[in-house]
């Protein structure tokens, strides 16, 4: 496996992309990686891929838990049948579970603390990231997608979004235990009986020691995809204004200034362009067709601190703080629901589905209230993030604006100066 260029003077990266993954550091909130470990120990070191203490965690769990009877305990305990929660608590493997239970919630948060200090050191370092990887296997490299089109995926089949944003370790872990949870908990066939309206035959099949496993590895699925698109969304940003900086920044560069000569053997376009792959096809096209790279400026625009967005999107990443409270309601509400479905008539799975519903939409309302920065300054059109511009003959300036367009400028303009 390929390592960064080896650098004596670099200790720490902010990412690392690998044929197999993309492993970044990124500032994260303590308390919501603890949540998730509170939820489910070791997802929330798989949230910072930490896999191998995640899966080592996340195995344990789902072992001494089922030997134990925590999930039944839980399920009877909070629908009032509290003789049946001591009866079927296994004691030699409750004593075992509670301490490293306590110690997986601890360490997610106090791993979050350390990885955020590691992160501000090396995004002060400000060292290279190989930003493209390929061997022999697969192929991985940096590029941006949307946000919610991970989590919709890993919605439909947790593991899912992890593959669209090339985390390999935790997709193919992911995968493997929701379908073993989903075959031991006996969910698939309890769903379809759910839905033809037979919920007494759901509520009999269904395996609720199992079944509780559920809401949370699932919408932990679901936030792990959509949170890390977010942060590998920046780090693509990030990569590219240092690839500009670097290469596109030429002190060199005759500014258009004064008046023109007309002669015509110094013409401008300039143009707008969100960070993407289709800035660097721009670049290395209008080069292929003659321009030299030192008539070629630039400029990746510095972000003031931007307003909280409602939803992520390609163009937008900073919707991680809205999104935190109604997924942990979601889980709990999901959680809920579940456990009294199973004396309420539409059972477990409806139920499940209505709590999670109820949760995300109260964490919307709470958090749409009590975020000061949302109002209608979130409304404007987004900022420009890379401002380009072209030195170029006049008989080249038709070429050079086709090619700005077919690879999505958002503005292009020919700078007339009189």
């Amino acid at each position: 496996m390929d390592r960064p260029e080896s650098n004596s003077s670099v200790r720490r990266y902010v990412g690392y992309v690998s044929p197999f993954g993309t492993t970044q550091l990124h500032l994260r909130n303590p308390f919501v990686v603890a949540w998730w470990s509170l939820a489910f120990p070791g997802l929330g070191h798989i949230l910072l891929s930490k896999y191998l203490r995640g899966y080592l965690l996340f195995i344990w769990e789902l072992y001494v838990n089922t030997h134990a009877h925590i999930n039944l305990a839980i399920l009877y305990s909070f629908t009032g049948r509290f003789q049946m929660a001591k009866d079927v608590l296994n004691i030699n493997w409750v004593l075992l579970y509670i301490p490293t239970y306590i110690f997986a919630i601890w360490d997610a948060y106090r791993t979050t603390v350390d990885l955020n200090h590691q992160y501000k050191l090396a995004a002060r370092e400000d060292a290279e990231v190989k930003m493209f990887n390929i061997n022999s296997l697969e192929i991985n490299y940096l590029d941006k997608r949307t946000p919610w089109n991970a989590a919709m995926w890993s919605t439909m089949m947790p593991g899912l979004g992890q593959i669209i944003i090339h985390r390999i370790p935790a997709a193919i872990f992911i995968i493997i235990s929701t379908i073993f949870i989903a075959q031991q908990s006996k969910v698939i066939p309890a769903v379809h009986y759910t839905f033809l309206g037979q919920f007494e035959q759901a509520k009999s099949i269904i395996n609720p020691q199992w079944f509780l496993n559920l809401p949370s590895v699932w919408l932990s699925a679901v936030y792990d995809a959509y949170s890390n698109t977010v942060s590998c969304n920046k780090l693509f940003d990030w990569e590219q204004t240092k690839f500009l900086k670097q290469n596109y920044e030429n002190i060199n560069f005759r500014m258009p200034v004064g008046k023109m000569d007309g002669s015509g053997e110094r013409m401008y376009i300039v143009s707008t362009f969100d960070h993407s792959n289709y800035l660097e096809l721009a670049i290395t096209a209008i080069q292929m067709k003659g321009i030299a790279k030192e008539n070629i400026l630039g400029v990746s625009m510095d972000k003031r601190a931007e307003d909280r967005m409602l939803f992520d999107t390609l163009h937008s990443s900073d919707g991680l703080s809205l999104l935190d409270l109604p997924m942990i309601l979601g889980t709990l509400f999901c959680l809920f629901g579940s456990i009294y479905g199973f004396i309420l008539t539409w059972g477990p799975v409806l139920w499940g589905i209505i709590g999670l519903l109820a949760g995300l939409i109260l964490g919307f309302i709470i958090k749409l209230i009590t975020t000061k920065k949302y109002d209608n300054r979130q409304k404007k059109v987004r900022a420009t993030e890379v401002v380009l511009i072209i030195e170029c003959k006049e008989n080249q300036m038709d070429m050079v604006k086709d090619l700005l367009w077919e690879n999505h400028a958002l503005g292009v303009r020919k700078l007339s100066i009189n």
